[in-house]
This record gives C-alpha cells, sequence and structure tokens, in this order.
C-alpha cells in the first residue's frame, strides 16, 4: 500500500513538473519570435504577403509617369494650330494691305488738298480776267493804228501833243499787259483757259447759252465762245459759255 501510494506521488510529481517546464519554455520562445518580426520590420500580417517583383515595381513605375495622349489627338490639336496660324497670317496681311490704302489715300488727298487750295480765289480772280478782257475787246483795232505824222517814239518829251487816239493806244497797251500777268501768274498755280470753239459740245465742260441752226456746221458743234473756260490740274474750274449748232429743218 505505501509503496503504490509512492510511485502515485512520483509519478504526479515528474507530471506537474513537465507541464511547468513546458509552460515557462513557450512564452519565452513567443517573444524571441515577436521581437525578431519586429526588429525586421514586418508584421505578421505583412509576413504572410506573397514578395512583390520587377513585375510590380514596372507598374508602380507606369502609374507614377503621366499618361501620354494618343496620336490622333495630337494631330488634331496640330492640325487646329495650323489653321489658326493661316487665319492670323491672313488677317495680318488683309491689315497690312488696308493700311498702304490708307496711307496713299492719305498722300492723294494731301496733294488734292495742296494743289486745290486755291481754287476759290482763282474762281474769283477770273471774274477780273473777264472784265480785263472785256475792255481790251471795246477798242476797235482801227483806232490801235498810230496816226500818220505823230511822233510815237518813247524819246518823245512829255510836253509833246498827243492826239486821244496815243493815249487811247497807251491805255489799251496797259490793259493787256495787266491781263497778260494776271494770266502768267494764274498759270503758275496750274490754272490754264480753254477756248472750245469748233469743239464738240461737251456738258461736263461748256455751259450752252444759246443754239442757232447753222447750215455748215454739224449740229452740237460750239460756234461761240461767249466766255472762255478755265480748267486747274485737269479739273474743271469754270465752264466755258458758248453757243452750239442746233440742226436745221
Amino acid at each position: 500500500m505505501s509503496r503504490n501510494a509512492l510511485s502515485l506521488l512520483r509519478s504526479a510529481t515528474s507530471s506537474l513538473s513537465n507541464f511547468a517546464v513546458t509552460r515557462s519554455y513557450y512564452p519565452a520562445h513567443r517573444r524571441v519570435v515577436l521581437l525578431s518580426r519586429t526588429y525586421s520590420g514586418t508584421t505578421p500580417e505583412k509576413a504572410s504577403e506573397p514578395s512583390e517583383g520587377p513585375e510590380s515595381a514596372e507598374k508602380v513605375v507606369e502609374e507614377k509617369q503621366d499618361p501620354v495622349p494618343p496620336s490622333s489627338e495630337v494631330e488634331t490639336k496640330l492640325r487646329a494650330k495650323e489653321d489658326e496660324v493661316v487665319d492670323l497670317t491672313g488677317r495680318l496681311r488683309y491689315l497690312q494691305a488696308d493700311f498702304l490704302n490708307l496711307q496713299r489715300n492719305a498722300a492723294r488727298e494731301k496733294e488734292q488738298t495742296r494743289d486745290f487750295a486755291i481754287t476759290r480765289f482763282a474762281g474769283d480772280l477770273l471774274e477780273t480776267v473777264d472784265v480785263l478782257s472785256l475792255a481790251l475787246k471795246s477798242v476797235p483795232s482801227s483806232t490801235l493804228t498810230p496816226a500818220e505824222g505823230v511822233n510815237s517814239s518813247p524819246d518823245s518829251s512829255p510836253s509833246d501833243n498827243k492826239t486821244p487816239s496815243a493815249y487811247l493806244q497807251e491805255l489799251h497797251h496797259g490793259v493787256e499787259m495787266t491781263q497778260r500777268l494776271l494770266l502768267q501768274t494764274l498759270f503758275k498755280y496750274q490754272v490754264k483757259p480753254f477756248d472750245p470753239t469748233g469743239d464738240k459740245f461737251d456738258p461736263n465742260k461748256h455751259e450752252a447759252l444759246y443754239q442757232v441752226p447753222v447750215p455748215d456746221k454739224e449740229p452740237g458743234t460750239v460756234i461761240d465762245c461767249q466766255k472762255v473756260g478755265y480748267t486747274i490740274k485737269d479739273r474743271v474750274l469754270r465752264a466755258a459759255q458758248v453757243g452750239v449748232a442746233q440742226e436745221t429743218t
């Protein structure tokens, strides 16, 4: 009886000691494993994941790069830019041509303004020329012939007796010189007279005062000029007042 109790006690004691040794061994082993995993910077969840290879690295690099647009989109944008350049170039050329036309028009207007600045002044002087012309026409040509026996030389003294015809001749000569000088002055500014007698009637240059049938003249022909016309730089300053031949019945 005592031997059986002693054997049971020994077996129980050995079982308890084995259980205690096993319990004390496993926590230490787990701590070592946990420390090693913590030191390596991985967690048990990450440790169970498979390692990433070169393919996964290439995928990450591709995700980081910007997406390249397709070639069709690039060609469309390039075509749109080319059309815009063509449009802007056309507008620029149009503006250049418009500016050149504006410069030419401004220069022509400036020249015309300078050339025709005396139009009104010259038109007013034409009345004076007409009066001088009438004064010259009013003197008969027979009275301008020097009389026999009258000394008309310029060396004659003022005390010499002069006939009224001599005074008239001197007056006529003075009026003629005045008219000639006035016409020369107008000619300097491109103001020129024209006499349309014998020409075809032109309503742009002539002013018809009357019509008369003339057998030997073609209808519409200028047969008489009451007042000569004047032009300034090929522009009619004053129309000539004329008489026109009419068709005979």
